[in-house]
This record gives C-alpha cells, sequence and structure tokens, in this order.
C-alpha cells in the first residue's frame, strides 16, 4: 500500500481517525545548490527521510505513518542572486504550515511531524514560529528541529562544521536516491570552499555572494558519495522514528 497521504480515498483517510497515525509532512526549497547539484536538493532529502520512515512502520500494528504532499518551496533569500531561487516570503511559510496542519487538526488527524531540510535562517524561524502559533490554538504538532545540538551531533563531521550547502553531506543524499541529478563530472572538478554559514550568518552576512560561496555551494562536493548518502539517510531516519514515536507519546499524556 502507498505511504502517500493523497493516493488514499476519502473513506480510507477517514478510517485513519481510529488508528493512531502519524503525517509527516516534508518541508524543503527550490534553491541552487552550486553547479552539480539540482535545486530541488532540500525536497529530495526531506522525501527521503519520510519514505524511509514509513517503510520501517509498514508493518507496525500499532503506527500508521502518512507522507503528506510536500511543501517544496521555502524562504530562500540567501541564494536568490542565483538563476533556480524560487522564494516565498516567511510570512507565507508561516501561514501555510498553520493553515495545513489547521485543517488536518480540524479532522481529526492530530499528529503531524515536519520534517524540513532547508536551514536558511528566515525559514527555520518560520517553521519554529507555526509550531508555536499552532500550539497556541491547542494543536501540538511536531518539528523535526536537525539544527538542534543533539541532532546536530549525530549527523556528519561536514554538516557539523556548518560548511555544508550542496557540499559532501548534501550531495551524497542525493547521489543515494537521485544519482541521475547530480553533474558528476562537474561535482569532481569542484574545489573545496569552507564557509562556516551560522558564523557568517550571524556576522550578518545576507546571501552566498557575502560569504565567498561564489558558485553557491560550500564544502566538499567532490568528495560526496551514494554509500555516505545512505549512512547519513540511516542517521537522518533514525531522528525522525523518534520524533514520530515521540508525537505518539504526547498525545497520550
Amino acid at each position: 500500500m502507498s505511504h502517500q497521504f493523497a493516493d488514499l480515498t476519502s473513506p480510507q483517510a477517514a478510517a485513519l481517525r481510529e488508528t493512531t497515525t502519524v503525517l509527516l509532512l516534508p518541508v524543503g526549497a527550490v534553491e541552487p545548490h552550486g553547479p552539480h547539484a539540482p535545486l530541488d536538493t532540500d525536497p529530495i532529502i526531506s522525501a527521503g527521510m519520510c519514505a524511509r520512515a514509513a517503510d520501517l512502520f509498514a508493518d507496525d500494528p500499532a503506527i500508521t505513518v502518512k507522507i503528506l504532499p510536500a511543501l517544496s518551496y521555502g524562504v530562500t533569500e540567501f541564494g536568490s542572486a542565483f538563476a533556480g531561487a524560487v522564494g516565498i516570503s516567511a510570512e507565507t511559510l508561516h501561514a501555510l504550515v498553520v493553515e495545513i496542519c489547521s485543517s488536518l487538526a480540524a479532522q481529526g488527524f492530530l499528529r503531524v511531524v515536519i520534517v524540513n531540510n532547508h536551514f536558511e535562517p528566515g525559514h527555520v524561524s518560520a517553521l519554529r514560529t507555526a509550531v508555536k502559533t499552532l500550539a497556541d490554538r491547542g494543536i501540538q504538532t511536531s518539528y523535526l528541529d536537525l539544527l538542534r545540538r543533539a541532532a546536530v551531533a549525530r549527523l556528519t563531521e561536514e554538516f557539523q562544521s556548518g560548511s555544508c550547502h550542496a557540499g559532501r553531506y548534501e550531495t551524497s543524499l542525493v547521489l543515494a536516491d537521485h544519482p541521475h541529478l547530480v553533474d558528476t563530472e562537474a561535482m569532481a572538478s569542484l574545489p573545496p570552499v569552507r564557509v562556516d554559514m551560522p558564523a557568517a550568518m550571524g556576522a550578518g552576512a545576507h546571501g552566498f555572494h557575502e560569504m565567498g560561496m561564489t558558485d553557491a555551494y560550500c564544502g566538499a562536493p567532490a568528495e560526496a558519495s551514494a554509500a555516505e548518502g545512505h549512512d547519513t539517510f540511516a542517521r537522518l531516519t533514525d531522528l525522525l522514528v523518534e520524533a514520530i514515536r515521540a508525537a505518539c507519546h504526547d498525545h497520550v499524556r
């Protein structure tokens, strides 16, 4: 059976309300990821995590996991100087998440986990604020925040360094699921670009060019591999499985 919520019929969706169901909302952004990786990199990673987590729960007698249609547009101000950056405002992103989750809650779907892999500050802030807005309305939505220290410590060295936009970390993940979308010849020719993105943002940089990312990447994409991508997906999926179980526990209390 499909893991996709939108593949269900209306009666099938109604039946889910009688079970312990967790809905996953994949979030990303369409933006430049160097001269080698697809604009869709962030949504690909979110979708890959969700698919793997749903597979793990496929035979679980207690918890059903379904994946909502992805929200693939986000706040992309940092990459706006490059072709292919398709951005929406933080206010729009906030409103979309609040309205989607509110609509689901009104139907009895109370367990939603937001799965995001686009980490621009305005984008992350909008998601965190949306969760708070929902909580203020009595809707307890979960957000798997991969920027929290405990999560970061479980991911790769490049991710922990903060120099990881379209570098080894993200490129490996795309190679694991959609290798045909990576220009491997271009990837192999790219020199490492070391940019501590969180530090640069904290210092006031407002775009990739200001950070020294003249080709819209940082990190070491030439070192990427599908094997590392599969390993990283396993780590990310472990984090998501924990968030799914926590969402069930929180709604039981």
